[in-house]
């Protein structure tokens, strides 16, 4: 049946326009239902997308990020120097249990460990963070200095810089993820280096640099835990996730709905010129 839009089959499919335009795309079972599919997945697509796009944008940069740079550069591993390891010497070291019968502790845990200041025992308590003595005396080690402290970060230090500042801070910083002070000796190599040091042991806790700081950013920004950056299964980054997998399935809709009105046309216009 013929009408001013055009051709029609017996399906009521609208094929052909005499202006060789195509208005329309319906079938007689569902023609409203593929326009508000389309509508409803358009303005879900767009407003959706508005809000998580600055989103998205920093997964991506952030999947950059860590992809682009090595793990081991930004733990700064490029910068130990390789020690070599030394038996453990038992000579003179007191039993844990009289330790800690000493110190009025109720462990359930002893650990005997090689450190620069000589060998440690470390102390789990029932209740209580872990206690470091020495293995020898039983009592804590005597309190680091400033060039002691210095002198074991440069020797647990491999590259070209060397020891700008060396400071005991009375409470680690949150980059360290430590509790209590901690000594901070930071290194003029490129990458700003700072080796960060028990005030027990003088042991290297933990490294971090210009690098692990540009990193972390971006982690923070990608997890969305801007405070901290540890929880990565909090109700926000669950609910845009969830919004962005909409934005995905109703991507998915408006592309087969464009497909399916594409073949229609093509069809028509071949039924046109066999006709």
């Amino acid at each position: 049946m013929q009408t001013p839009d055009g051709d029609r089959d017996r399906n009521n499919t609208v094929l052909i326009p005499r202006d060789g335009r195509p208005r329309a795309f319906a079938r007689h079972n569902g023609p409203g239902f593929r326009m508000k599919l389309l509508r409803l997945s358009t303005q879900l697509h767009k407003w959706i997308a508005l809000a998580v796009g600055i989103q998205v944008l920093f997964w991506v940069a952030g999947g950059l990020v860590m992809t682009a740079i090595p793990i081991e550069t930004v733990r700064s591993e490029h910068h130990v120097r390789e020690q070599t390891p030394t038996p453990l010497n038992f000579e003179g070291v007191l039993a844990p249990d009289a330790i800690a019968a000493a110190l009025k502790l109720d462990i359930t845990r002893a650990e005997l460990r090689s450190t620069p200041r000589g060998t440690a025992w470390v102390l789990t308590p029932v209740k209580g963070d872990p206690v470091t003595v020495s293995a020898a005396t039983g009592q804590a080690f005597p309190a680091l200095d400033t060039a002691t402290a210095t002198q074991l970060a440069a020797d647990a230090y491999r590259g070209d810089g060397k020891p700008t500042t060396t400071v005991l801070l009375p409470v680690a910083p949150q980059e360290t993820a430590k509790e209590g002070p901690i000594w901070r000796v930071d290194f003029n190599d490129t990458e700003r280096t700072t080796f960060y040091l028990s005030p027990q042991t003088g042991e290297v806790l933990t490294r971090r640099s210009a690098v692990w700081r540009f990193y972390d950013v971006f982690w923070r920004l990608h997890i969305m835990d801007l405070e901290n950056g540890k929880d990565f299964n909090h109700p926000l980054i669950i609910g845009v996730t969830f919004l962005t997998f909409t934005i995905v399935i109703t991507g998915f809709i408006l592309l087969w709905i464009r497909l399916a009105r594409d073949l229609a046309v093509w069809r028509a216009r071949r039924r046109d010129r066999t006709g």
